[in-house]
């Protein structure tokens, strides 16, 4: 199963960042083979509009299944949604504490976005 995580680094003792559609980048974990992977988002980073929805076609198309962030704002979440990915949020920490959250079960999956667009 693969796990996306919106990164301010590129391996996993990076902070993971508070946005999601402006993040640099995103690890994408994958909890089977417990190996990483980066993927670069500077695409989206200067984006007038759109980094939301941009960046969750990124996270559909890397085939994860879960979304750890720090905000998610409506558009990105109704995409990632309507793919099936659930999003879980975090604050502050490092991708390595993310993920170790989320197996322990101690992360808050949301079920709508928990910031307003353009964050």
């Amino acid at each position: 199963m693969k796990i996306a995580i919106s990164a301010s680094g590129k391996d996993m003792k990076a902070p993971v960042d508070e946005r999601f559609g402006r993040a640099p980048g995103f690890i994408l974990f994958d909890d089977t083979a417990d190996k990483f992977e980066y993927i670069n988002n500077n695409k989206n980073l200067e984006a007038a509009q759109g980094a939301g929805i941009q960046s969750a076609k990124t996270v559909i198309d890397s085939g994860s299944v879960v979304l750890i962030t720090g905000n998610v704002g409506p558009k990105a979440y109704a995409t990632l949604s309507s793919a099936g990915i659930e999003i879980y949020l975090t604050s502050g920490g490092t991708i390595e504490e993310a993920i170790a959250a989320y197996r322990a079960g101690t992360l808050k999956k949301v079920d709508n976005a928990n910031v307003e667009g353009h964050w």
